[in-house]
């Protein structure tokens, strides 16, 4: 995919050799493993889910948790690099892979669950509405955003890379645009935690009403 296909600098940079490098730094069983932590905690208060769509999921290791915790879920995916793309085709069924940028994706049904995670932090802040409004409508009923959080919108540098992170309070924008969606639960996950790390993520489970 050339850059020019795409609307913003940031998803042909994940699109590109950086999001390919990405896959060798984020897989593994400790990863599987705290993920299995993060999950039975974000996702209690929904007693379980059967279907889920993950915008930005890249080799499964999300969903590879889900499927384990919840066996039968109907999982689906939207994902922007190639390379991605293939190695997820191995963990959902291949046609539920769309290959695809966020902001191409249009839903076209709902999905009990709507997952992202680390991926609107890397988004660049102009679109946030419109992904936003994508994330409500394929939500059937739950949303669950894990990013960094802040209070007051931030970029900062990302491996050398400018305007590549933003951290500021998605959740709370989600729901001041969304008023349909009321928050569930929350919650952080702590990089030096001894057992289940994950990268300081602040996590929000919402719920359509």
């Amino acid at each position: 995919m050339e850059h020019n296909k795409f609307a913003t600098d940031q998803e042909a940079f994940w699109a590109g050799e950086f999001g390919t490098q990405y896959i060798e730094r984020n897989q593994g069983d400790q990863l599987l493993a705290s993920n299995l932590d993060f999950f039975s905690k974000a996702l209690r208060q929904t007693g379980g889910v059967s279907s889920c769509l993950e915008f930005g999921a890249n080799i499964g290791m999300n969903l590879k948790a889900l499927n384990l915790l919840f066996p039968g879920i109907e999982s689906s995916a939207v994902e922007i690099n190639n390379e991605a793309v293939q190695q997820l085709g191995k963990v959902i069924p291949t046609a539920n892979v769309h290959h695809q940028s966020i902001l191409d994706y249009v839903p076209t049904q709902t999905f009990e669950l709507v997952l992202i995670k680390g991926v609107l932090i890397h988004m660049d802040p102009d679109v946030l509405p419109e992904v936003y409004d994508t994330l409500v409508g394929a939500a059937g009923r739950y949303l669950l955003v894990a990013e960094y959080y802040d209070p007051t919108p931030v970029a900062i540098p990302y491996r050398g890379h400018e305007r590549r992170l933003f951290k500021r309070d998605f959740a709370g924008e989600i729901m001041d645009r969304h008023p349909a969606m009321h928050l569930c639960d929350y919650g952080f996950v702590y990089h030096r935690d001894p057992l289940f790390p994950q990268d300081d993520i602040t996590w929000f489970l919402m719920e359509k009403r």
